[in-house]
C-alpha cells in the first residue's frame, strides 16, 4: 500500500510575500475611503517601530484609520481621550494594595495594548504627556518598582487640533521628536466623500467587516525585514546632502539633528517594504522629508510647537528639495 502523501501545504495565497501589504491597504482602504498615501505612511511608520502624530481638524478619519488598521492586522486596539486632569497613571497603570493578601496589584494602564489612539494629546499635562511618550520610546513602562513590557508590535496614533489652543499644553521639540512622522489627512475628495455618505449612513463604520490580512507575528516578521531593504549610495549621498542643507541654511534656527537623520533613513526603508519594494529609490526619500523632518527643525523667528511654524517649516524643506539634485 502506497504512503500518503506528505507534500507540504502551499504557501498562503502562492503570491509574493510582500503582496500581503498592499492588500493591507486596499482593505483598509474600504473603510478609509480616498487617503491612499496616508494608509501607506501609517503601515510604514508600524513597520519602521515609530509612532505618528495627526495634526488635524476633528472629523477626517482618524479614529477611523486606528481602527480599521487594528482590525486587519488582527491587533488590540485603545482609544485614549486626553482631558486636563487625566494622570499619568490613568494612562500607564497603578499599584494597588490588596488587603486580602497585604500586596500592591499591578494593574496595568490602557496603553498596554498594540495600536493605542491618544486623542488630542496636547490637551492633557506635561506630566502626563511625558510619561506616555517616555512609554513610546522605550517599549516599557515602570509602575512603582516593576517593569512591564509594551505589548509588540506597538503603534501610538496621537491627535492634536491645530485650531484649537485654548486649555491645551503644546509638545515641546524634544517630545516632537519622538515621533517619526507628523501627519495631516485633510479633507476627503468629493467622490471618496461620497462614498463615506452611501456606506455609512452618518454612523461609524463597519469595522466587523475588515478581513484580518496580517497577524502579530506578519508584523514582526515585516518589521524585521526593514534591515533588508537595500539603500544605494548615491541615494544616501542624497539624504545627507537634505539634511546638511537644513543645517546651514539661514532659514532655519534649528536643523534636523542625527537621530532625525536616522528616523529618515529607516523611513525611506519601511516605506519603501510597504510598496512592496526590496529597495529605496530617491522618491521614497523625497516623500517622507517633509512628514518625518518638519516637525523635528525650527524656522528662524517662527514661535515653536504652531501649526504655522509646522506649515513655514514645510515649505522651507520643499525649497530645498527643489534646490538639491536627486540621483537618477
Amino acid at each position: 500500500m502506497m504512503p500518503e502523501s506528505t507534500a507540504p501545504a502551499p504557501a498562503r495565497d502562492a503570491r509574493p510575500e510582500l503582496a500581503l501589504l498592499e492588500e493591507l491597504v486596499r482593505e483598509v482602504e474600504t473603510v478609509f475611503h480616498g487617503k491612499t498615501e496616508v494608509i501607506r505612511l501609517a503601515l510604514a511608520s508600524l513597520l519602521a517601530r515609530g509612532h505618528i502624530l495627526f495634526e488635524d481638524v476633528p472629523g477626517v478619519g482618524k479614529t477611523t484609520l486606528a481602527h480599521a488598521l487594528a482590525n486587519t492586522l488582527g491587533l488590540g486596539f485603545r482609544r485614549i481621550q486626553f482631558t486636563s486632569d487625566l494622570l499619568p497613571s490613568d494612562v500607564l497603570g497603578v499599584s494597588v494594595y490588596n488587603p486580602q493578601n497585604a500586596t500592591f496589584e499591578t494593574r496595568p494602564g490602557p496603553i498596554f495594548t498594540n495600536i493605542v489612539l491618544a486623542d488630542e494629546i496636547n490637551r492633557a499635562p506635561p506630566r502626563t504627556q511625558s510619561g506616555l511618550l517616555e512609554a513610546m520610546q522605550e517599549g516599557r513602562v515602570t509602575i512603582d518598582d516593576r517593569t512591564l513590557e509594551l505589548p509588540r508590535p506597538f503603534l501610538v496614533m496621537a491627535t492634536q487640533n491645530p485650531l484649537e489652543h485654548h486649555g491645551t499644553y503644546p509638545l515641546p521639540e524634544s517630545q516632537l521628536d519622538r515621533f517619526l512622522m507628523r501627519l495631516t489627512i485633510g479633507y476627503p475628495a468629493q467622490d471618496a466623500e461620497r462614498r463615506i455618505l452611501l456606506q455609512t449612513h452618518g454612523a461609524e463604520p463597519a469595522f466587523d467587516t475588515l478581513r484580518t490580512v496580517l497577524t502579530a507575528d506578519d508584523v514582526l516578521h515585516f518589521q524585521d525585514r526593514v534591515d533588508e531593504v537595500r539603500v544605494d549610495d548615491a541615494i544616501l549621498d542624497y539624504q545627507m546632502a537634505i539634511v546638511e542643507r537644513t543645517r546651514t541654511t539661514p532659514h532655519l534656527r534649528m536643523g534636523v539633528s542625527p537621530r532625525g537623520n536616522i528616523a529618515l533613513y529607516r523611513a525611506a526603508r519601511a516605506y519603501a517594504l510597504a510598496h512592496g519594494r526590496t529597495y529605496v529609490i530617491p522618491d521614497d526619500v523625497r516623500g517622507l522629508v517633509v512628514p518625518v523632518l518638519a516637525h523635528r527643525i525650527l524656522p528662524s523667528g517662527a514661535a515653536a510647537s504652531t501649526a504655522e511654524a509646522h506649515q513655514q517649516a514645510a515649505e522651507i524643506l520643499e525649497t530645498i528639495l527643489d534646490e538639491v539634485e536627486a540621483p537618477v
